[in-house]
């Protein structure tokens, strides 16, 4: 049972990084039932983080910040430290939803000081990237969005992180996209996925 909920983990995870909620709804509601039956705390926790991202992408905002605000408190309750600043992204991705973007920007601020300390880099690319996301939806000052853009596609270089670099220069291409063709200073907002 224990590798069955690993499984039903990672998949969640993978269909999140494709940007699938509902695939990921299904998975985690898998998990969360399995993890419910067995008494797996830990990834009861896991999976009630990746439903709260599905049901936020699905337009649930208000439930699904309860629900990744619920998974991160169970999982630090574990005592687990790991991948906690992936958690901290798509609690800022569920909160930029739910337009609230400042939020979601102090969020992976705070996800980036948790990852200078744990020195836990594979999710630090897409880190700079929601941070340029966010930066761009509060309307800040464009040099501050271009370099965390530009440092998003420069960490997913170094660590060979093809798909996080696609990822990163395509919401870059799409901001220099959309700034050439803003009229009059009109707000834009740029993908998360």
């Amino acid at each position: 049972m224990y590798g069955l909920v690993q499984a039903l983990f990672i998949a969640g995870m993978l269909a999140q990084f494709a940007g699938n909620p509902r695939e990921v709804e299904r998975f985690a509601l898998n998990l969360t039932e399995l993890s419910t039956r067995q008494n797996f705390a830990f990834w009861l926790a896991g999976g009630q983080v990746l439903r709260g991202w599905a049901r936020s992408a699905c337009g649930e905002t208000a439930e699904g910040v309860a629900l990744i605000e619920r998974g991160i408190a169970g999982w630090a309750a574990t005592g687990a430290t790991l991948l906690v600043p992936y958690y901290l992204a798509l609690k800022a991705e569920a909160l930029h939803l739910a337009d609230r973007s400042v939020e979601g920007l102090e969020t992976i601020n705070e996800a980036g000081a948790l990852v200078k300390r744990s020195e836990e880099l594979w999710w630090s690319a897409e880190l700079h990237r929601l941070r340029g996301v966010f930066l761009t939806a509060i309307g800040a000052d464009e040099v501050e969005i271009q370099a965390s853009l530009s440092m998003a596609i420069r960490i997913a270089k170094e660590q060979k992180a093809i798909p996080l670099e696609k990822r990163a220069e395509a919401t870059y291409a799409e901001y220099r996209r959309q700034k050439a063709s803003a009229l009059g200073g009109c707000d834009f907002r740029l993908p998360l996925w």
